[in-house]
């Protein structure tokens, strides 16, 4: 017999769904199979497939060892101990400013030192995750950037604020500025760019168009300002109203403003010395429409990074 005292992070979880995320290789019929013979029991009585999980719960599972094989957390984590730069932090949400050259999770080459494996390694060594005791959560970005893109980047530390955060993102409550240096002068100096966007995941591109190519085409929307000139140069502000894989590097090089450094967008006409792109996602601002409960201090709060212009003139 196995026990899972159920955690903060495990409670509201329907009891089917908790049991096969914990246990992969469990088929689903024999998990409702169990909870109707009450192999599976919660506090040792009998429960239904579909019962909340609440906190300090305990499930009680009567089958044999061989098949529950535990889905196990990865520690790869553990090696990935370079330090984060923290721009805030509070007991819900950390926002940290990731360098250019650094993946936010892992792919088929990199591994182990990732943002957020260096995440994990600091929540780990402040004592505030402990991978060994938790069921399922882990630390979770709730937005991405480029490898080759630096800035703020918003990470969940517990269940409850990713799942807020990730439907204020869905929703368009959390509202994303970078600034961004192109190629050429724009005659608008603000606007609102709205086009669609087809990704390409094979080959990791996206294309730009007037109008829908495919029913995988979405629609988008780019504000920016101009904020200042150089040469044949501007700087741009850029709000993302829609946030769709390399939508700014796209959508500029649609308008044939290509980003600086841009090597997959950048037009073939337009030649710099750039080592990567001159993109920084610069400000997070939570303009929430509706109660985000434990979160609303969050409301109304812009976390910022202070954008020299000197660093793209």
């Amino acid at each position: 017999m196995q026990e899972i005292k159920i955690k903060n992070n495990d409670i509201n979880k329907r009891l089917d769904n908790f049991l096969r995320k914990i246990y992969p290789f469990l088929p689903l019929s024999l998990i409702y199979k169990s909870i109707r013979k009450k192999n599976i029991k919660v506090n040792n009585k009998k429960s239904k497939e579909d019962y909340l999980l609440k906190l300090n719960d305990v499930i009680q599972i009567y089958l044999p060892d061989d098949i529950l094989k535990k889905k196990k957390i990865k520690d790869d984590f553990v090696k990935s101990n370079k330090p984060i730069d923290i721009i805030y932090e509070d007991e819900n949400i950390l926002v940290v400013n990731k360098p250019v050259n650094l993946l936010t999770h892992s792919d088929e080459k990199t591994l182990s030192d990732t943002l957020i494996n260096r995440v994990k390694n600091y929540l780990f060594r402040n004592g505030e995750w402990k991978h060994e005791t938790e069921n399922q959560f882990a630390p979770a970005l709730v937005n991405r950037i480029d490898r080759n893109t630096s800035g703020l980047v918003l990470i969940a530390k517990n269940i409850k604020a990713l799942q807020v955060l990730n439907e204020k993102m869905k929703n368009r409550e959390i509202q994303k500025t970078y600034y961004a240096k192109v190629h050429g002068l724009f005659k608008n100096k603000k606007g609102m760019l709205e086009n669609y966007l087809t990704k390409n995941a094979k080959d990791n591109i996206v294309k730009i168009t007037n109008t829908p190519i495919s029913r995988n085409s979405k629609f988008i929307q780019t504000k920016y300002k101009v904020i200042s000139e150089n040469n044949n140069s501007s700087l741009l502000k850029i709000n993302l109203i829609t946030g769709k894989t390399h939508q700014i590097r796209a959508h500029f090089k649609y308008i044939g403003h290509p980003l600086f450094g841009d090597k997959k967008y950048n037009l073939a006409k337009y030649k710099d010395t750039e080592k990567y792109q001159s993109l920084i996602s610069s400000e997070i601002y939570f303009n929430f429409k509706t109660p985000a409960n434990d979160l609303d201090y969050l409301n109304n709060k812009k976390i910022k990074l202070n954008i020299k212009k000197d660093l793209f003139f």
